[in-house]
């Protein structure tokens, strides 16, 4: 049998073209390792993450850095509103975080994107994605589903300046990994944040609790110091709450309650900070506000109570109505320049409050007495009390 002459042109190209596809191969799994890395390298920022606000700011603002992004928008679903007052509570404004919004419902994007469970990836079209990137119109677009025990909790909008960064054919395992690593966070940070909240929060009037304030208290003098600016403390008391408790009973007792701290919401900022120090006394803490406009808030907090009656339902059918009820308020703040470990300042500062306080309700009540007035009537007191000895030294 005559030996098969050997090509060796054809065994050339077949051994060029297995050491091309050997070096393609080599060179697609070094561009996936370096991807690995950088996710992996994005993961450890994420568990990172000191808190609820500073996991927003991780994904919102670090993957655009880690990822060479145009933009990052995060749509959680919120139906009940509680990630946006766990926000508030937690003296987060809206515009902190302009990339974070949120979805009353499932299908707020349609049932299309309501059964999204794999990334969607597509040039930018206005039709689709505008809803997504409402400031922004980025080159291409990555829409991923942030599921949860197979539920959503909201979607991850991914924008690029380059069209084929998300081209529709391009696999999508790394981003599904890294949507479903990120919705694991989201999910455990929220859990997190509702247990720390409700061990800091009054289960009655749903403001914080004396545990909190004493905490928020600390880091703000501290804070003061440091920068330092001007920090007012209100001390609140319901007056005669044991005649409304007597009279009416508790259920409306715990009704006035509520209310007054409703009202006293009402006037504070978003980065006060109020608590139910306990019974029906209520602890303000106003940052960088001087005396003088403390004193201001103060009075309006006192003038929306004593303005309007409260209405409250009783425990017994037919035992509703409204009552009037007023509060003394006793108000100090930080002096300038304040020197000193920050726990003796708080104590100073909460019992300059209570001592304006007790002045308040000594001298009748639905009023409003600051710690400077105080120190004038002790002065006053005591120059009396000098006089008086005189004369009687000299008699």
């Amino acid at each position: 049998m005559p030996a098969v002459p050997i090509d060796h042109r054809q065994l050339q190209n077949k051994h060029e073209e297995l050491q091309a596809a050997f070096q393609n191969l080599l060179g697609q799994a070094h561009i996936n390792q370096l991807i690995m890395q950088r996710h992996q390298a994005f993961d450890i920022r994420l568990l990172d993450a000191s808190d609820f606000p500073d996991l927003l700011d991780t994904v919102l603002n670090g993957m655009m850095e880690a990822f060479d992004l145009q933009i990052v928008c995060l749509f959680l679903i919120d139906t009940k509103e509680e990630i946006r007052r766990m926000l508030a509570h937690l003296k987060i404004p809206p515009e902190r975080f302009p990339n974070l919004r949120f979805l009353d419902y499932s299908e707020q994007f349609g049932p299309a994107y309501a059964a999204l469970n794999k990334p969607a990836l597509s040039p930018y079209q206005a039709s689709k994605h505008q809803r997504f990137f409402p400031a922004e119109k980025p080159a291409s677009a990555a829409i991923l589903p942030l599921l949860r025990h197979q539920q959503s909790i909201g979607f991850l909008a991914l924008g690029s300046a380059t069209i084929t960064r998300f081209a529709a054919n391009l696999a999508t395992d790394f981003m599904e990994r890294q949507a479903s690593f990120i919705a694991i966070c989201i999910e455990n940070a929220v859990n997190n944040e509702r247990l720390k909240q409700v061990g800091m929060t009054d289960p009655l009037t749903g403001v914080s609790n004396r545990r909190y304030i004493e905490q928020r208290l600390l880091g703000e003098i501290s804070h003061a110091q440091r920068r330092q600016s001007p920090l007012s403390c209100l001390f609140i008391d319901i007056d005669f709450f044991k005649k409304i408790n007597d009279s009416v009973g508790h259920q409306a007792g715990d009704e006035v309650l509520c209310e007054v701290a409703n009202r006293i919401k009402k006037e504070l900022r978003i980065n006060d900070a109020l608590a139910r120090f306990g019974g029906e006394e209520f602890v303000v803490v106003l940052m960088h506000t001087e005396h003088a406009p403390a004193l201001m808030i103060a009075e309006r907090i006192r003038n929306s109570i004593a303005a309007q009656s409260i209405a409250y339902k009783g425990a017994n059918a037919g035992s509703s109505g409204k009552l009037n009820s007023t509060v003394s308020i006793g108000v100090a703040s930080l002096p300038s320049n304040p020197g000193g470990a920050a726990q003796a300042l708080m104590q100073q500062l909460i019992a300059q409050a209570d001592k304006a306080l007790y002045q308040a309700k000594s001298t009748g009540r639905n009023r409003v007495v600051s710690d400077t007035q105080l120190n004038t009537i002790r002065t006053l007191s005591a120059r009396i009390k000098a006089g008086i000895n005189g004369r009687e030294a000299g008699q």
